[in-house]
């Protein structure tokens, strides 16, 4: 699929990873809607990035908050065929601390924001990408960008929670994937390493730098643009699909 011409329902899309997709996405053609819990800073971000930007804000578990916002993405640009889920959240608790276990809430939460977050959001694309016209010669009417994490399969000390969220994305790719071919639909998972992302740029050395001494090359963080790249290969090829593919440098996070 082209991107040019192209809606996309970015969620995430206020900064970070997700600002940077649609940068790409809209320098390629496409009109992009930001959805984002922060209301100021997705609209800052949609005005700095022009008329093929719009926003709305709320959050991914919310059923009826992403509906009204799937709606003013069809009736701003016309149509949705793209859907970017880079809203998350990383909170790190120890399954039993000094305290006693993990607070049942603090699991629930992260799970609630990244796993049932994103299934939310790319159901309900997908319910309006399913009526499209095709796109391609081999039928595609939508493809769905989500975002796991080098911690699905590595999670460190202290990220039972965030793995698990993570790690229940990359496993539904497959089988979503598989429900929505006759859609016409692609799935496919980016699990991105250690970005430099505004978090991530105001750590400390003693932060940053054993991150970087486990990536094999090129021996740096990544860079959101290289994300956003990712993102367009993926909505640019259509045979890929149903995949969850690693960006992180070769890194395999150590315990701690």
């Amino acid at each position: 699929m082209e991107l040019d011409q192209k809606v996309a329902f970015i969620t995430g899309g206020a900064s970070g990873l997700g600002r940077a997709t649609a940068e790409n996405f809209i320098n390629a053609g496409a009109k992009v809607l930001l959805f984002d819990l922060n209301e100021e800073n997705a609209q800052q971000t949609a005005a700095a990035l022009g008329e093929n930007a719009t926003f709305a804000s709320g959050d991914v578990a919310d059923e009826e908050a992403v509906r009204a916002a799937v709606r003013k993405a069809v009736d701003t640009f016309g149509g949705l065929h793209i859907n970017v889920n880079c809203a998350g959240i990383g909170a790190a608790a120890r399954t039993l601390g000094k305290d006693g276990p993990m607070p049942l809430k603090t699991f629930e939460f992260i799970i609630r924001v990244n796993l049932v977050g994103t299934f939310n959001c790319l159901r309900l694309c997908a319910e309006v990408m399913q009526h499209n016209e095709p796109v391609t010669d081999d039928g595609e009417r939508g493809v769905i960008v989500n975002v796991a994490s080098v911690a699905a399969f590595d999670g460190q000390v202290g990220q039972a929670a965030y793995s698990a969220s993570k790690g229940g994305v990359a496993g539904m790719t497959l089988p979503i994937a598989r429900d929505l071919s006759r859609s016409g639909i692609r799935v496919v998972t980016i699990a991105p390493g250690i970005f430099e992302t505004p978090m991530m740029q105001h750590a400390p050395p003693q932060v940053r730098e054993p991150l970087i001494e486990m990536t094999q090359f090129p021996k740096r963080l990544g860079d959101a643009a290289e994300f956003a790249q990712t993102a367009a290969y993926i909505v640019n090829c259509g045979y890929i699909n149903g995949e969850t593919i690693r960006l992180d440098s070769g890194i395999r996070m150590a315990p701690k």
